[in-house]
């Protein structure tokens, strides 16, 4: 627990004294800047006391005596304003990142969490969009990771069914069957758009694909020999993208494997009276839960994304101990996953009850709409290719004596932060415009900002040599100091926030936080021209900040530079 969380449960106590209420039932707010550290609302307690707002707040201030780390309690309209003594909790929590490093903040041994993300469909380029969920993903997956939960990362990816079957049939009556020399895994992408531009509006052409697509899942030797092939393509593109992003998987899934469980299920959900049959097709009948049609099989038996899943929970819930499970799935399909757990709850699924939908908006152009089918996207190695470029010339008119090799690394890895950045600042539930310039500010709400001020802490380390165990955190008074004491004491409960909540873009804004407090801070305070013991203090508090700084990034998937 840190200083700042003693700080309020001696807050909560002495409320509940005052007012009666259980600890549970008090809410703290974070009052605005230089009011206070916390603030409690009285309006709740007006119908109880019969009194207004500010005049139970009135009362209850003149009540709270300074004790413990409570210096003062000040009313402030309708609130009760409590003031922390940041001296005590100001060296405490500067001792405990500098004892604990990398592990300040992590939580306790929790359960089994397993995400699901990424979802790369084969035949199919990877796009600016499809970044998204990979970026959420391994991000919260991380921060699960360090709130004490054992995190199983899976990947569910589409390698069959009509998008495969459309790629095929492109590569053999476009293309002669045969794909370029080298990379032809990206290549399979443009085929794809190229073969349903050719398609679209043409019904004979389509019973051509959805025939390629009866015979793959019928296991048609032919068709399978290229379906293996081209998915190898796919799949090889699609690891060169896992390592540049640092994502490891620990299973991969894939509908060809769910298919056959997944249409043994739905017949059996037919057996049980769960599911019924209409036309020949296979469905359970959701409409009295305001959830619609959720339609299995076809009436020719094929089977369908929904099947599919039904195989994959019973795979899952057969090779791993789940006690929370996240798909990180783009909105699109809210009311899918929806029906999806009402069934794990009918056909009584160990994932009942457990599972849970980590649902985002859409990643657009300043044009408009991505669309795979008309291939109007921007290519994942593309954007990461301009995204460097202009790193390069950044980097390079900032350090002209840095070498090239070190330029080069540098440009890559502020390439990759700004890309990661930008895919998880913004809350999941809004849509991005991507626009690389934006993504690559130095110095606004972007990953070169943070990349640029974690290295100006360690250059302030650097140049200060080894700095003394021994520093008094209650010489420092500036607000500057103060704020950057109060933010770093915050980094554990965001974490824990951002696990609860599923919201990787809390550690997004906080890095984005501390670096604006920390710039401000050196702008106006010195810090190696500083009286002795005071210099030293401060240097404690640069290598906090730059500790906690780096944590946070890790924890979004970026890492850090010391020079840029």
């Amino acid at each position: 627990m840190s200083s700042f969380d003693e700080f309020r449960k001696e807050v909560v106590a002495s409320l509940t004294k005052e007012t009666g209420l259980k600890s549970e039932e008090i809410t703290l707010e974070k009052p605005p800047e230089d009011m206070g550290d916390l603030a409690f609302p009285c309006f709740m307690l007006s119908k109880k006391f019969r009194k207004a707002p500010d005049a139970i707040a009135m009362e209850m201030s003149d009540k709270m005596k300074p004790h413990g780390l409570i210096t003062r309690a000040e009313q402030k309209g309708g609130y009760v304003n409590f003031f922390a003594n940041w001296d005590k909790i100001g060296q405490s929590t500067v001792e405990t990142v500098l004892k604990d490093e990398e592990n300040f903040g992590r939580g306790q041994a929790k359960g089994n969490v397993m995400v699901e993300y990424c979802h790369f469909n084969t035949h199919k380029a990877v796009h600016i969009g499809h970044i998204r969920t990979a970026c959420l993903g391994e991000s919260l997956s991380r921060i699960l990771a360090f709130s004490g939960y054992k995190v199983i990362r899976v990947n569910y990816q589409g390698d069959i069914g009509p998008h495969v079957a459309r790629c095929v049939w492109g590569l053999t009556k476009l293309h002669g069957g045969k794909g370029p020399e080298g990379e032809r895994g990206k290549w399979l992408g443009t085929v794809y758009a190229e073969a349903s531009k050719k398609i679209k509006d043409d019904a004979g052409l389509e019973e051509e694909v959805n025939e390629i697509n009866r015979k793959i899942y019928a296991g048609d030797h032919e068709l399978a020999k290229i379906w293996k092939e081209t998915r190898q393509w796919s799949l090889d593109y699609f690891d060169t993208i896992y390592r540049s992003f640092g994502i490891k998987f620990d299973r991969f899934y894939f509908e060809s494997e769910t298919e056959k469980p997944g249409t043994e299920i739905a017949k059996k959900l037919l057996k049980k009276g769960v599911a019924k049959e209409s036309e020949g097709a296979i469905l359970i009948d959701l409409e009295k839960y305001g959830l619609g049609i959720y339609l299995l099989l076809k009436s020719d038996g094929t089977p369908l994304y929904s099947s599919k899943d039904l195989g994959l929970s019973e795979l899952k819930a057969k090779e791993y101990k789940i006690d929370k499970s996240i798909h990180v799935v783009g909105s699109e399909q809210k009311m899918y996953f929806q029906q999806l757990f009402k069934t794990f709850e009918l056909m009584g699924s160990p994932l009942a009850g457990k599972s849970h939908h980590l649902c985002y908006e859409l990643v657009n152009l300043p044009t408009g709409k991505m669309a795979s089918r008309e291939g109007v996207v921007i290519l994942y190695e593309d954007v990461l290719s301009e995204l460097e470029k202009h790193a390069h010339e950044e980097t390079e008119k900032r350090n002209k004596e840095m070498k090239s090799s070190e330029l080069s690394e540098a440009s890559r890895t502020i390439a990759l932060a700004s890309l990661k950045y930008d895919m998880i600042k913004t809350s999941p539930s809004k849509t991005i415009i991507f626009d690389w310039k934006s993504a690559l500010d130095f110095e606004g709400n972007a990953a070169p900002y943070l990349l640029y001020t974690y290295a100006r802490a360690r250059s302030i380390l650097k140049n200060a040599g080894k700095r003394p165990s021994a520093f008094d955190m209650s010489l420092l008074k500036e607000p500057h100091e103060r704020h950057l004491f109060r933010i770093l004491s915050e980094f554990p409960e965001t974490v824990a926030k951002a696990a609860e909540d599923m919201r990787p873009h809390y550690i997004a804004n906080f890095c984005y936080d501390i670096c604006t407090r920390f710039n401000e801070f050196y702008q106006f305070v010195p810090v190696l021209k500083a009286e002795e013991n005071m210099k030293h203090a401060r240097l404690a508090l640069v290598e906090a900040v730059a500790l906690v700084l780096k944590s946070g990034m890790n924890l979004l998937g970026i890492s850090t530079l010391d020079r840029m």
